[in-house]
């Protein structure tokens, strides 16, 4: 008899498929299952359409026999109709047994594939759990006994200790300080040896516990010490002390000191109405020179008037006020002068004292004079030991200045200061020449305290006639 077609070869693909360890496995298992138990449930419903047809094909038995009672046969032999319903019973009985199996398989195979799925799932988060959670370190060992006490170190084996790149093997019962330092969990002394090089030095012993609490202190340590490399080694620690570092205050920039004023000693006064020399100089002094304006400041002309190298002071303060009335005057001006420049500077008035003119004004009576006034430039001729006098008029911040060596060959003898209306003042330049020639002059309207800043010239022609 032929096996009955069924889905009992298609299941064991499936089974197979159980060995997968893809997500889906669960899924595809239970898929192919009910492919099977569908076809199974179609054959068996084929089955019992089958068995109803062979029970109706029964029913007109009954009359066969009364029409016929002399072809009866034997009760042991089955009729034809009863084989026919026979057979397909036993395939629905079959079938049933078969599904059943085949759904046993089926199902054992899927618990399998989803204990080792839930194991694999497991194991995957045990080792994702162990990623995230660091792991504990071990303890490293530490030396809790001290070894017994050595030679002490002398003062050459000292030295190598503290040499770097030397002494590599010293050994003996000593002290060291320096800062302590943690490196892995394990305190270690810094110190500063020769040469200024450092060198590092494990420390052990009982204390090691307790050390790197003192971490960038300063520790002096004493006991047994070993120098195991030129740059460092061990310390078996049987004392130690440790000092806080100092916590360095901000450094406050000292106050400068205030400069104090004095008095100015004859030699530096010398300096400060020589012209080109003493400037930045300050202090207390009392100068003497001749009281002239330049706009509506007070300036006093204390050496060289009338040239390139006058040197004048600006009157400031409140006694540099009504001094108007000692204009073209000699005064002595006592009070802090600042000489900013070579050529002059401001004095800080305390106090003026007209004095008389160091020499008498030379008499003009009996001399031929010849006069020149304003700028238009022309010749002149005077004769020897005889005076000529130019007058030009300034302007405010501004003078008129000759070269001091034509003012010594023309014979220069007065520059005067004269005032004018509206601070429009004027100034008179008075020769006695004492040798003969021509000689050509240039005064110079230059800038006050500035004598390189020109703004005009004049030029005149003078000839000296024996």
């Amino acid at each position: 008899m032929a096996k009955p077609r069924s889905g009992a070869k298609k299941a064991t693909p499936a089974a197979k498929k159980v060995k997968s360890t893809k997500p889906g496995v669960l899924k595809t298992a239970s898929k192919s299952v009910a492919k099977a138990a569908a076809k199974l449930v179609t054959k068996a419903a084929g089955a019992a359409k089958a068995v109803k047809k062979a029970a109706k094909a029964e029913k007109p038995a009954p009359k066969a026999e009364k029409s016929a009672p002399k072809a009866e046969k034997p009760a042991s032999t089955p009729a034809p109709a009863a084989k026919k319903a026979e057979a397909p019973a036993k395939v629905v009985a079959k079938t049933a047994t078969q599904v059943k199996e085949v759904a046993a398989k089926a199902t054992t195979a899927v618990t399998k594939v989803a204990a080792k799925a839930a194991t694999k799932v497991k194991d995957a988060a045990a080792k994702a759990a162990a990623a995230a959670v660091p792991a504990v370190e071990k303890p490293k060992p530490r030396a809790t006994k001290l070894p017994p006490v050595g030679e002490p170190l002398n003062k050459r084996d000292m030295e190598q200790l503290l040499t770097a790149g030397a002494g590599r093997g010293v050994t003996g019962e000593g002290s060291l300080k320096g800062r302590l330092v943690v490196t892995d969990g394990m305190p270690n002394l810094v110190v500063v040896g020769r040469d200024k090089r450092e060198l590092t030095f494990l420390l052990q012993g009982p204390d090691q516990e307790v050390l790197p609490a003192y971490m960038d202190h300063k520790v002096s340590v004493s006991g047994l010490i070993k120098k195991t490399t030129n740059y460092g080694g061990t310390v078996d620690v049987r004392k130690f002390s440790a000092k806080k570092p100092e916590v360095e205050e901000p450094v406050v920039a000292p106050a400068e000191p205030e400069t104090k004023l004095r008095f100015l000693s004859p030699g530096e006064v010398s300096q400060v109405i020589s012209a080109g020399m003493g400037a930045g100089m300050k202090g207390f002094a009392a100068l003497r020179g001749n009281l002239e304006m330049t706009g509506e400041e007070f300036v006093l002309v204390v050496s060289h008037g009338g040239t390139r190298q006058q040197v004048s002071f600006i009157l400031e303060g409140k006694g540099a006020k009504g001094l108007r009335k000692y204009l073209g005057q000699t005064l002595v001006v006592t009070g802090v002068a600042d000489k900013s420049s070579g050529w002059g500077g401001r004095i800080e008035v305390e106090s003026v004292e007209p004095r008389p003119a160091d020499s008498r004004p030379m008499s003009r009576d009996g001399m031929e004079s010849v006069h020149v006034e304003g700028e238009q430039s022309t010749h002149i001729e005077v004769k020897l030991n005889h005076a000529f006098t130019v007058r030009l008029q300034e302007q405010p911040g501004f003078t008129w200045a000759i070269e001091p060596t034509v003012a010594k060959r023309v014979g220069l003898r007065e520059a005067n200061f004269e005032p004018g209306p509206e601070g429009h003042a004027t100034r008179e330049f008075f020769f006695v020449p004492r040798n003969p020639g021509a000689t050509e002059m240039e005064f110079f309207l230059a800038k006050a305290f500035n004598p390189g800043q020109v703004e005009r010239s004049f030029k005149l022609n003078v000839t000296v006639k024996p």
